[in-house]
């Protein structure tokens, strides 16, 4: 296969109008140029240049090869600007994947903001609860939530965010079954859970620790379904608080037991390799390490 590094040393010879002139716009010895254009020539089978001590020019077929070798050496400058721009400078597709609750609820609160503030970049979200292999489905981005510490990988991980769950009820519900004063009041009120969720551990700002054994009404492992379920007035369910942010304002939900939490989930960025970053994959991380905790905390 032809070397195009020959092609052009052979464009810069025509140009300059000698092999010279080119070595000394190429900064190479004038004996390279001039062996990597015989060496094209011996490649191809034909002469390209002819040339003697006092004379230069360009052969029939050189001329046509010339238009041919301008072309490709051309499109492969256009090409190596075009990558290192996109290395230097945030543009091109970032393909992400989140959860359900994670994309309707935090992640959507973040996007506008950041594609408005690097408009040559694009997002293909993929939005699913079920495992993703990133590599295999070439993706450059995932959002986890999780409690407690991700199973190990070969995925390099940056955290940006934490969230706090805490207990909400329908004002509906509140009125009719009253509000609850301490943990031990949850034994007699309805409650709404996730699957494997069985008991609350709950957690005062001063320390103290309560675990309530539960025996909900409702169990899923569909937060949304949960929320919704307390909206109606089913019962006290514990989500992180930044999905209830606009119930609470709306009071189409109340905070129950405001000095405790139910726990904290973790936000984790997941990226195949820290090696070759794109501008635009790195912009989006620090991005989300800047907005996210003001959108967990309903800010």
């Amino acid at each position: 296969m032809l070397d195009l590094n020959d092609f052009y040393y052979f464009v810069t010879v025509v140009d300059r109008a000698g092999i010279s002139a080119a070595s000394r716009a190429l900064g190479v010895p004038k004996s390279t140029v001039s062996h990597r254009i015989q060496e094209l020539e011996a490649a191809l089978g034909v002469r390209l240049l002819n040339r003697s001590s006092r004379q230069f020019s360009v052969s029939d077929a050189g001329k046509e090869f010339y238009e041919h070798a301008f072309r490709i050496v051309h499109e492969a400058q256009e090409a190596e600007a075009l990558l290192r721009q996109r290395v230097t400078e945030p543009t091109g597709t970032v393909r992400m994947t989140t959860a359900v609750v994670t994309a309707q609820f935090a992640i959507a609160k973040v996007i506008p903001d950041f594609l408005r503030t690097y408009p040559k970049v694009r997002i293909i979200q993929h939005v699913t609860d079920a495992a993703v292999d990133l590599i295999a489905e070439n993706f450059d981005l995932a959002i986890r939530a999780h409690s407690g510490e991700l199973p190990d990988s070969n995925l390099i991980s940056r955290t940006i965010g934490h969230a706090t769950w805490r207990l909400f009820a329908s004002s509906d519900y509140l009125s009719e079954h009253g509000m609850p004063i301490q943990p031990a009041d949850l034994q007699s009120h309805s409650v709404l859970c996730r699957l494997g969720n069985p008991v609350w551990q709950l957690a005062s700002g001063d320390g103290d620790v309560y675990p309530v054994t539960l025996e909900p009404r409702f169990m899923s492992d569909d937060l949304v379904a949960l929320k919704a379920s307390a909206e109606q007035g089913l019962g006290v369910v514990a989500l992180p608080a930044y999905m209830c942010n606009e119930q609470l304002r709306s009071r189409a939900l109340q905070m129950v037991l405001p000095g405790w939490s139910a726990g904290e989930s973790s936000l984790t960025a997941l990226v195949p390799s820290r090696q070759g970053i794109l501008p635009s994959v790195r912009s989006l991380l620090d991005f989300l390490v800047t907005a996210m905790p003001n959108v967990l905390a309903g800010i």
